[in-house]
């Protein structure tokens, strides 16, 4: 029969072989499931029967398809594979919502569902179909946790949403965990109420995390703002706080020029790759020296902040690379970012949740199980908090 439709057009086409069979298939099925049904209305002694066919178009993979719906005499017949009602094959909604989890639009995912497969689909429709996903992310975001995450890294990241009629750039908070076997997870996102990201919110988050299971955390890595260290502590009073060096470097650069930012940066590096704190001291000095003549501000964030760098050299390389080089939050805000940058403004909170929540099905299906490195480190977790932590 394939050698009858030799060109991609005939096969694929709005008529195409794939469609006619597509089709074939689904009426053999619901045939089957009829079948199925009077049977079991005879053993019931219902004296049911056939009663012909009714026509129904619905939109599939393949673009519209018009189906030949087998009907029963007494009407109690519900088919399985198109529902009554149902006005769309299972499948279609999968693509919508792959479509939409890369950032396009409801009538941008319509124009392509119609080019790719002539499926004409409103902007309605993409809309009710992303809508019903908000079920599964508040099932997600309420969650239980695991009683121990080794490390947690906190951050935020920002997005425009429309409130009350106005433009607000609000931060949407991030915990990406990794849990005992060094696999990676996100634990909840959550949108906040001010148009900056805050410890007073931070100490909402985390209080949320450990209502939902989460006893025990290893180590936190955070940003330097002001008071995030006390919030964590406040709820978790054993976490080891870890500034994280990725933000360290950043603020640092903020304030060097393009001509010069090569140049510190390589200065900076034997600061945190130091064997020793004693090391990194030096190197330290050496860096204040050479650059606070121009800048300054530099040598002070890293003074300013040194109590909670310091942390990082009492642990050996094998966590120390769990603990920055990966970038783990980097990694995933950049990510996110590429998704989200394609919406100027969120219609609301929803929208920025059900977003990011498709997006992370995608990017979680590319992490590497278990991150690298980790083995070694949980290995030196077992030994440096024996009452806390066991493979």
């Amino acid at each position: 029969m394939l050698e009858e439709h030799q060109t991609p057009e005939e096969i694929l086409g709005e008529s195409g072989l794939l469609k006619q069979l597509t089709k074939r298939l689904i009426e053999r099925a619901l045939a089957g499931e009829l079948s199925h049904h009077l049977k079991q209305e005879v053993e019931e002694e219902k004296g049911n029967s056939r009663n012909g066919y009714s026509k129904k178009t619905v939109q599939s993979n393949h673009g519209e398809m018009e189906l030949s719906i087998p009907r029963d005499r007494q009407g109690n017949f519900e088919p399985v594979l198109v529902p009554k009602h149902e006005r769309r094959i299972a499948g279609l909604d999968e693509k919508i919502l792959a479509l939409y989890a890369r950032g396009m639009s409801t009538r941008d995912i319509s124009a392509q569902l119609e080019e790719l497969y002539g499926a004409k689909v409103s902007a309605s429709l993409i809309s009710e179909v992303t809508d019903a996903v908000m079920e599964e992310v508040k099932a997600w975001q309420a969650r239980p946790l695991e009683e121990i995450y080794p490390i947690v890294y906190l951050d935020a990241l920002y997005v425009n949403i429309k409130v009350s009629g106005r433009i607000s750039k609000r931060a949407v908070y991030l915990a990406l965990g990794v849990d005992r076997e060094g696999d990676k997870q996100l634990l909840g996102l959550w949108i906040g109420e001010a148009e900056a990201e805050g410890a007073k919110f931070w100490l909402r988050v985390l209080t949320e995390l450990k209502n939902r299971g989460l006893k025990d955390i290893l180590i936190a890595c955070c940003d330097g703002l002001t008071g995030f260290p006390e919030a964590i502590g406040a709820v978790y009073p054993q976490t080891q706080v870890q500034l994280c060096i990725v933000h360290l470097m950043r603020n640092c650069l903020n304030y060097v020029p393009w001509k010069d930012k090569k140049a510190v940066a390589a200065d900076l590096k034997p600061i945190y790759q130091a064997t020793t704190i004693e090391e990194a001291e030096t190197a330290l000095d050496a860096c204040s020296q050479k650059w606070d003549g121009l800048y300054p501000a530099i040598s002070q964030i890293w003074l300013r902040h040194w109590e909670h760098i310091m942390p990082i050299f009492d642990y050996p390389m094998e966590i120390r690379r769990v603990i920055y080089t990966t970038n783990a939050i980097e990694s995933l805000n950049r990510s996110l970012r590429k998704v989200i940058k394609t919406k100027a403004v969120f219609t609301d909170e929803d929208s920025v949740f059900k977003l990011i929540y498709l997006a992370m099905r995608n990017i979680t299906r590319k992490w590497q199980r278990p991150i690298r490195d980790w083995r070694a480190a949980a290995s030196h977790f077992t030994i440096l908090f024996p009452d806390r932590f066991s493979l």
